[in-house]
């Protein structure tokens, strides 16, 4: 996999500085812009490892969430809601996992209108290597420990929260 460009310097911790003698001091400008770039490696990696299966990472978790329902399909409306993504978006995404043969579409027998995504057999295999090869690299975040990455995730779920991204029980 190729390597992100390398500047000399660290281009946001600058930023940070420049913005400060303008406007002042605004920790959450360098959060910001951090933790988009670590986004932008983060997809990057993961994107060139589900590659050589066809896949992009929003490929990946489509097929992974239909292997967790328990028969394998889900409406399409689901699948977005789930994913937090656009119906269009779902479409296109399930229609490029149909043309490579790893899921299956028929209509909802429970909504006349509504149409239901299967994974294949194909489509399950695919997941397993994927995910095998993404474990294998820690998901891009090898640079953190297990106790670190628990810290990143409940340092991220107030802002979930707050964004009402899932009902808090």
């Amino acid at each position: 996999m190729p390597k992100p460009l390398s500047l000399p310097f660290d281009p946001i911790a600058r930023a940070d500085e420049l913005w400060k003698q303008r406007w002042g001091t605004v920790p959450s400008m360098a959060a910001i812009t951090s933790i988009m770039r670590a986004h932008q490696i983060l997809l990057a990696e993961v994107d060139a490892v589900v590659k050589p299966y066809g896949l992009t990472f929003a490929r990946y978790e489509a097929l992974v969430l239909l292997t967790f329902s328990k028969a394998g399909e889900l409406p399409m409306s689901k699948i977005g809601e789930r994913l937090m993504v656009h119906p269009t978006s779902v479409t296109n995404t399930v229609d490029r996992l149909v043309r490579s043969g790893l899921v299956d579409k028929r209509p909802n027998p429970n909504d006349g209108r509504g149409t239901l995504a299967v994974i294949t057999a194909k489509g399950r295999e695919v997941v397993e290597s994927a995910t095998r090869d993404l474990m294998a690299m820690d998901f891009g975040l090898g640079a953190y420990d297990a106790e670190e990455c628990a810290e990143i995730f409940a340092m991220l779920r107030p802002l979930r929260v707050s964004a009402h991204d899932f009902d808090e029980d």
